[in-house]
This record gives structure tokens, C-alpha cells and sequence, in this order.
């Protein structure tokens, strides 16, 4: 085993039961871990930025970032979670967007690309922290706090999308074959692509029809799978979403802060995009 590998995995050992603990306590606990997350993600989506002159207006946008899960977490205390789904979100986006057009008025110069530095400055809020956040969501859909029910479903799409990787990264060294995206990150191959689609449908079987009955959830398995393939396939192209950002600012990972494994953006590329498709899924079956 290399010496990455022993990094990412001795990571893995400690931070898993760390996350297991704090999705099931959830409430407070869970909201504080996602905002350190959007914060962190925020700053590395602001660095890459940044290696093309695009300045951002960092602290405000940071502060968005790291506000989105505290006010999901306060409207979740005032009402369900079915929060996701009504106006009030659409009110907040705006007035983000009116308080980050504000600001550049007063502070970027023609010359700096005040265009390309207020999207930048929206993006981060709701890519990296608006995404993940939806965790919460489906957190605390129908369960409060010390729930392994509610824990099991946020595990649903995280678990798929890690044995997803996992197949993925496998398939594609051994088996080789054509490049998925060569342009945007020449490792991955479509026999890697179809590896992880399979190795997350198992998973997402798996859970159908024994781990979610053992904590009382029963869902039609036909329409659980459906979803598992669904996040094994949206999964990959979050993990291609990123690296297209990465390939831009020309650089491997988007930060060293995980030991083995690069920055925030490079853990959660996948779960960015998997984690609103599983909320999604899980609207459609009635248990948000």
C-alpha cells in the first residue's frame, strides 16, 4: 500500500464514525460540520478563481456560504422539511444576489472583472454550500435528533457515492479503455463510469431491502435502485464538474487540506450533485 493510500485511509478511519455520530445526533452539530464545509469549499472555489485575476468579494462571500446552513437549520426548527420546496428560499437567493451586486459597486473597478467576480461570489454560496446542505433536509425530513432512521437516509447517497468512486477508480486502472472526458480528467474511463454505476445500484439495493426496513423505512426497492442508479450516474458528473474547475486554474487538487484525499471540493465533488438528487428522490416517494 502507498503511502497516499495509508493517508486516505488512516483519514477514513477516524472521519466516518466522527460523521456517522454527528449525522445521527444531527440538529445543531450537523449544521455547524456543514457550514465549516461550506466555508472551507467556498475559500477553495474563491483560490481557483483567483488563478485567473477573477477576485471575489471573499468575505462576503464566505459569510453567505457559512450563513446558508444556519438558516436552514433555524427554518427547520420554525417548520418541515419540506422547507426546500416552498418560496422562502427564493426570497433569500435574492436578496443574496441584490447584497452581493451592491457590494461590487462599491468595490470592484471596471478593470476588476466585476462581472466574473459577482458570479463567482454567488456560486460559492450555492454550490458549496447550499448543495451539501440539503443533508439537513434529509436529516430531519420526518426524525429529530438521535435518529438513526433519518441517519440511514443521508448515508443512502453518501455510502452509494463512495463505493461508486471506489468501484470506479478500481475498473478504470485495470480494465482501462476509452476516456470518459480526456479533456477534463484523463483518468476516467467509461469502464470505470459503468463500474461505479454498478458497484452504487448494489448499494442502493442493499439498503432497500435491509438496511432501511431495520430502522423502519420500507420503500418500493424497484424505485429505490432507480434512485441509486441515478445518483451513481449524477454523482460522476459532479466529480467531472469539479475537475473541469480544477483543469481551468491548472492545478490537480483544489487544496492539500485532507490528508490523501486534496480539499473540501475534491471529497464532496460528488456529493454535491448526489446528495439533491437523493432529497429529490426521496420527495418523490413521500418521506420529505
Amino acid at each position: 500500500m502507498d503511502s497516499n493510500m495509508v493517508r486516505r485511509v488512516s483519514f477514513a478511519v477516524v472521519a466516518i464514525p466522527l460523521l456517522v455520530g454527528i449525522v445521527w445526533f444531527g440538529e445543531w452539530p450537523l449544521a455547524v460540520l456543514l457550514m465549516l464545509a461550506s466555508v472551507l469549499g467556498a475559500r477553495e472555489l474563491f483560490d481557483l478563481a483567483e488563478r485567473h485575476a477573477v477576485v471575489p468579494l471573499r468575505y462576503l462571500g464566505l459569510a453567505l456560504s457559512a450563513a446558508v446552513p444556519g438558516f436552514m437549520m433555524l427554518l427547520l426548527e420554525q417548520a418541515p422539511a419540506r422547507i426546500l420546496f416552498t418560496d422562502q428560499w427564493g426570497y433569500l437567493i435574492l436578496l443574496a444576489v441584490l447584497l452581493v451586486v451592491g457590494a461590487a459597486v462599491f468595490t470592484r473597478t471596471v478593470e476588476q472583472r466585476p462581472l466574473a467576480s459577482v458570479a463567482v461570489t454567488l456560486l460559492a454560496p450555492l454550490y458549496a454550500a447550499m448543495l451539501p446542505s440539503v443533508a439537513m433536509l434529509i436529516r430531519h425530513a420526518q426524525w429529530g435528533s438521535r435518529s438513526w432512521a433519518g441517519t440511514a437516509l443521508v448515508l443512502f447517497p453518501l455510502v452509494i457515492t463512495w463505493v461508486c468512486d471506489s468501484a470506479a477508480m478500481f475498473a478504470g486502472r485495470r480494465i482501462g479503455g476509452a476516456k470518459m472526458a480526456p479533456t477534463i480528467s484523463p483518468g476516467k474511463t467509461w469502464a470505470g463510469g459503468i463500474a461505479g454505476v454498478v458497484g452504487g445500484t448494489l448499494v442502493g439495493a442493499l439498503f432497500a431491502l435491509f438496511v432501511l426496513p431495520r430502522v423502519g423505512i420500507e420503500l418500493n426497492v424497484s424505485a429505490t435502485i432507480a434512485l441509486a442508479i441515478a445518483i451513481s450516474v449524477l454523482g460522476q458528473v459532479g466529480d467531472l464538474a469539479e475537475s473541469l474547475f480544477k483543469r481551468e486554474a491548472g492545478v490537480k487538487d483544489s487544496s492539500a487540506l485532507i490528508p490523501g484525499h486534496g480539499g473540501v471540493l475534491d471529497r464532496l465533488d460528488s456529493l454535491y450533485f448526489a446528495i439533491p438528487v437523493a432529497a429529490a428522490g426521496f420527495h418523490l416517494m413521500g418521506i420529505m
